[in-house]
């Protein structure tokens, strides 16, 4: 029998078991299934995965090769195969040292020029050095989109207490409203705009940045000169009228969604400053080591990666939810989103052949405790199981408000422990007693207020949110899909089910416009709405 059909044999096995039984045969099991990378824990023991069931995941992440695969991806070797590229967005924030090799040649002087280059713009611009037509650099505007705004969008906002410089804001919707109401109130004549693209031809992203380079227009002389670029497309830069010295490259064996490490991230360097971005950069270098040295049973990423194929490939449950109790990782919800169902949001094999069984699962979530007033009661009393993955500092960023933070860990804690424990009829039936109720409306009120309870959840916990915790929190949700992309046996490094859309976007334009021929091409549906939108005067 294969170890995929070891692992669904015993989960049917053991489907009727309740956790709470777990830890009552196993007075040590929240030490056991908990694994420690450096100061951070990770807690997985309120799962009903038992001792037979982790020997098998560990062993089925050794028979897909992630030991093999995670050694080629730190080598440099070209495991995008689809795309014939290396994936070394490790190599961004490796040790000064370090020495990785592409086809034979160390990339490490080209990244640390680029880097050096980054943090010398960005402290200019910090300082004053770097000026508007207006004087110094108040506000930064960052165009992007995907892996070139949601990776440092997220990271400037939970490093908010490190923002010592100008004020960032990151634009990525084509809807105008986005940029619109980003410009509202800013001075065009003290603003820098960042375009990050590596092509330079992004639509959505060269919309916005001509819409901003025509609004600075309005008060600056040469607005070309208050850009900036994180592109390779230096001709297409060039032609915006962005200075050579102003743009920042990166290589094609870095993707969008893991880029954030590098020149992408230029607006977070600009709010933050080099020694905090450094910080970051050895949050993630710190956990790159803790996954390229642990044994993967007491490796953080892989036991990340190994509960979560559990819960969807093995026991079927399609989401999971990420819900950080923590305010200012709220957009870490929606930066795994990309990272995850991007990677690993496949149908196909390496080899190309269709999978046979699930790949990635919908991920989802919001910051705690605004999701416990939205969707947590689907969580505890839905019909659907929903695998929880909460994160929680000990310490907040306030010490005033330290009694605040206080209620929000007591918040977290009682979540995770009313997925497990759930509440009973026989209990229910108690509380309502007390009221006063009884017979059959006893009986009705009760039911109402079961919880079903054996839910699962991890809760991964560290001391405090900072720069170097950012750090370890992203680099371990990156290799951990990695590691569940290896198991499925897919490319977690290409992205092609992005790019239909956009072709048929470019398609799709000039009809806007009134192309009877091309409208003629379109299905009854796609017409009938376009004749709509022509009608109430689109455009």
């Amino acid at each position: 029998m294969s170890i995929w059909g070891k692992l669904a044999k015993h989960q049917r096995a053991t489907e009727g078991r309740h956790m709470l039984d777990l830890f009552a045969d196993d007075d040590h099991r929240a030490a056991e299934f908990s694994v420690h990378a450096g100061d951070m824990v990770l807690d997985y023991s309120k799962t009903c995965i038992d001792t037979e069931a982790r020997d098998l995941l560990v062993q089925l992440a050794r028979d897909s090769g992630v030991d093999v695969r995670r050694a080629a991806m730190f080598g440099g070797e070209q495991i995008n195969e689809t795309e014939g590229r290396a994936v070394l967005h490790v190599a961004q924030r490796a040790d000064d040292d370090a020495v990785i090799t592409v086809g034979g040649d160390d990339v490490m002087p080209r990244l640390r020029d680029i880097r050096a280059r980054a943090y010398a713009f960005a402290e200019d611009v910090r300082q004053g050095r770097f000026r508007g037509q207006g004087g110094a650099i108040t506000d930064v505007i960052n165009i992007g989109i995907g892996g070139s705004d949601l990776g440092p969008a997220m990271a400037t906002l939970a490093l908010a207490p490190w923002h010592d410089g100008p004020k960032v804001h990151y634009v990525s919707n084509v809807d105008g409203a986005h940029i619109a109401d980003t410009l509202k109130g800013l001075n065009p004549e003290t603003t820098l705009v960042i375009v990050a693209s590596k092509t330079f031809t992004t639509i959505e992203t060269m919309t916005n940045a001509r819409t901003a380079r025509d609004w600075m227009a309005g008060r600056v002389s040469d607005p070309a000169a208050q850009f900036a670029a994180v592109s390779t497309a230096l001709d297409k830069t060039v032609d915006f009228g962005i200075a050579p010295a102003r743009v920042f490259g990166f290589e094609d064996w870095v993707g969008g969604r893991y880029s954030m490490w590098g020149p992408i991230g230029l607006g977070l360097m600009i709010a933050i400053g080099a020694q905090q971005f450094d910080a970051m950069l050895a949050g993630a270098r710190a956990m790159d080591r803790h996954f390229s040295d642990m044994p993967l049973e007491q490796n953080m990423p892989v036991l990340l990666a190994m509960v979560g194929v559990w819960h969807n490939q093995i026991c079927g449950h399609a989401t999971r939810a990420v819900l950080p109790y923590d305010q200012r990782l709220a957009r870490l919800p929606a930066y795994l989103q990309q990272l995850e169902m991007e990677s690993n949001g496949k149908r196909v094999d390496m080899s190309g052949r269709d999978l046979d069984r699930q790949s990635g699962p919908v991920v989802w979530g919001e910051p705690g405790t605004n999701g416990q007033h939205a969707f947590y009661q689907l969580i505890h009393q839905g019909t659907r199981v929903v695998p929880c993955e909460f994160l929680l500092a000990a310490r907040g960023q306030e010490p005033e408000l330290a009694h605040q933070h206080k209620l929000l860990v007591a918040n977290c804690l009682a979540q995770s422990e009313a997925l497990m424990c759930g509440r009973s009829l026989e209990q229910a039936r108690g509380i309502m007693a007390a009221k006063g109720l009884q017979g059959a409306e006893l009986d009705r009120q009760a039911r109402h207020r079961v919880f079903p309870g054996n839910r699962p959840s991890t809760t991964l916990i560290y001391p405090q949110l900072t720069p170097f915790t950012l750090g370890q929190i992203i680099a371990l949700y990156e290799h951990r899909v990695f590691v569940e992309g290896v198991v499925l046996g897919i490319n977690s490094f290409d992205q092609w089910g992005v790019e239909l859309g956009k072709e048929l976007a470019v398609a799709l334009a000039p009809l806007l416009d009134g192309d009877a021929a091309a409208m003629a091409t379109k299905d009854p549906s796609t017409r009938q709405l376009l004749g709509y939108l022509r009608a109430h005067q689109v455009g």
